[in-house]
């Protein structure tokens, strides 16, 4: 989407914001001994309560209103009675919803408890790589470039990027274009950001695996040989300079 108008940006800011709020009250709320599928309804109340309704049920009739993954399971893992926390769970939480038309998308990965897996070098170098690829996005950037600016950072840290999940653009629809920013360096890939764009930023660290499979369930990705991937996401526009961070309000900062 092209932000065109004032209407425009209000519109998304207010759909962002929505969901930001959603995802820090879930990350709070998740804690050993917490079901996945109470974290999830706990979330659909804030989104209700504001009248935003969950775009995985919306536009995919997922099988839940929010995707909640655990450990090796990368991302769109279906929230759960059967799956409790437990000290040291690498969990990510992926909220996004529509709002008067608008919609906002963002999500964080996160280690419950004590870190006795060790996975919190993981966590942040997810959050600070995304945070530095944003400051080098603006009109005209390649968005190859970014792509190969994570997967460069990740492997810095002694991790690797996820190939077959990306970030993409967001509006008035969940999925707009540009309609895939890998976290790699994809030569093939001639496009550009363009001024007023709003996308949905994602970074997908692995401490090894570069791809994910789909679970039997038809949903859940994750990586076959138990890799443990973290994610973390805002929605934001495309300026001149830097972006602005939509999705401000979630605690990733």
């Amino acid at each position: 989407m092209s932000i065109k108008s004032a209407q425009d940006l209000d519109g998304m800011k207010k759909a962002s914001e929505v969901v930001g709020e959603a995802l820090s009250k879930m990350r709070e709320f998740a804690k050993p001994g917490v079901s996945t599928l109470e974290i999830d309804e706990y979330g659909y109340q804030i989104l209700n309560s504001y009248g935003a309704n969950p775009a995985p049920k919306k536009e995919y009739n997922f099988p839940g209103w929010n995707c909640i993954s655990v450990n090796n399971e990368a991302a769109h893992g279906i929230p759960s009675s059967h799956v409790i926390l437990k000290e040291g769970d690498l969990v990510n939480i992926d909220v996004s919803a529509e709002l008067n038309g608008f919609y906002g998308d963002n999500g964080g990965s996160f280690v419950i408890g004590k870190d006795i897996n060790n996975l919190n070098p993981l966590v942040a170098a997810s959050q600070d790589i995304l945070l530095a690829a944003i400051g080098r996005i603006k009109g005209g950037v390649k968005i190859s470039a970014i792509g190969g600016f994570i997967e460069k950072e990740a492997k810095k840290r002694g991790f690797t990027t996820i190939k077959n999940l990306t970030g993409h653009g967001i509006g008035k629809k969940l999925h707009d274009s540009p309609k895939e920013l890998p976290c790699y360096k994809d030569r093939f890939n001639l496009e550009r950001f363009r001024k007023n764009s709003v996308i949905a930023l994602e970074t997908f660290i692995s401490t090894k695996s570069r791809y994910v499979r789909t679970a039997k369930d038809g949903w859940t990705l994750f990586t076959e040989d138990g890799s443990f991937v973290a994610q973390h996401e805002h929605t934001l526009v495309v300026t001149d300079n830097k972006p602005i961070i939509l999705t401000h309000n979630n605690g990733i900062a």
